[in-house]
């Protein structure tokens, strides 16, 4: 289907993992018809195939023929994107269709083997974490995108169709971005599970950390977003406590994982943000190490 039809394409979604099934829910609560559901790889994956195109009203199955979609939207691991590409390019028609593929990291080239065959590609990625048991709303949420022209105009619809914000990516610009994402995300929680274990050293178990981490966690995120970084920085560091910083450095060494965060995090503040003494702050680092 061109981009510049009226009506709103079909869509077949392959890899029905968290992303792939928060899109499908949220294609169709948009009026997008989910044509089919298909799983890439056998066993759980067709069970989830299965159980979205049920909830959505749509086919499920693991073959190129279930592609009878005007947009296929591909819902896999970076590492499969290529090599499922190069399998269903020649069982299928491409010519007329679109494809997507929702790397983060990845270019839209990673579905040459479709662009070859008459297809036109992009890469769509929702700047939001999707995992097990969560089906976040994709209103608001950034999405980057990139590709060939039409299949371009046909994502910046279907995003705005879904709430979404669209912006546009150069190829050579994704692997920088998909790392900004991950410091948002995973390697936001990364820290926060260190911080469990730094909690732990005190005496406050996993579960009640948590607990009481949250009302300063919501208070930082909070003021990050409404004064910026510097605004919302506080502690011993921008005090240029030099003998706290050494304490802590100190107690860490009972926590080796956790004091190695914390001296990177301590380097970062150092070069990022406001501090006072930060030639002393740096002494003590380097003093401390190894």
């Amino acid at each position: 289907m061109l981009p510049g039809m009226a009506r709103k394409p079909s869509v077949a979604i392959v890899g029905p993992g968290n992303l792939g099934s928060a899109l499908a829910i949220s294609l169709a609560a948009a009026g997008y018809p989910i044509a089919s559901v298909i799983a890439h790889l056998g066993g759980e994956s067709l069970r989830k195939a299965q159980r979205m195109a049920k909830r959505v009203g749509a086919r499920s199955g693991v073959e190129p023929s279930d592609l009878r979609a005007d947009l296929i939207w591909f819902c896999v691991p970076d590492s499969e994107i290529s090599k499922t590409a190069r399998a269903f390019a020649g069982k299928a028609t491409w010519k007329g269709k679109v494809a997507f593929h929702s790397s983060g990291a990845l270019a839209s080239d990673e579905l040459l083997p479709l662009r070859k065959k008459g297809a036109a590609v992009a890469s769509v990625h929702p700047l939001m974490t999707f995992v097990q048991g969560t089906r976040p709303l994709l209103a608001r949420v950034p999405f980057a995108i990139e590709g060939d022209a039409g299949a371009v105009r046909m994502a910046r619809r279907i995003v705005r169709d879904l709430g979404g914000r669209a912006y546009s990516i150069q190829k050579k610009e994704k692997a920088a971005y998909h790392a900004w994402g991950a410091f948002s995300s995973p390697l936001l929680i990364a820290l926060l599970v260190t911080s469990e274990q730094v909690a732990a050293a005190a005496g406050v178990s996993g579960k009640e950390a948590k607990r009481r981490m949250r009302p300063i966690l919501q208070q930082t995120l909070a003021n990050y977003f409404a004064h910026d970084a510097a605004g919302a920085f506080s502690g011993p560091i921008i005090r240029g406590d030099v003998d706290t910083v050494g304490r802590h450095l100190q107690v860490l060494r009972r926590v080796p994982g956790a004091r190695n965060v914390y001296s990177a995090l301590v380097r970062a503040a150092l070069h990022y943000l406001p501090a006072k003494n930060k030639s002393a702050l740096k002494r003590v680092l380097e003093s401390s190490a190894g």
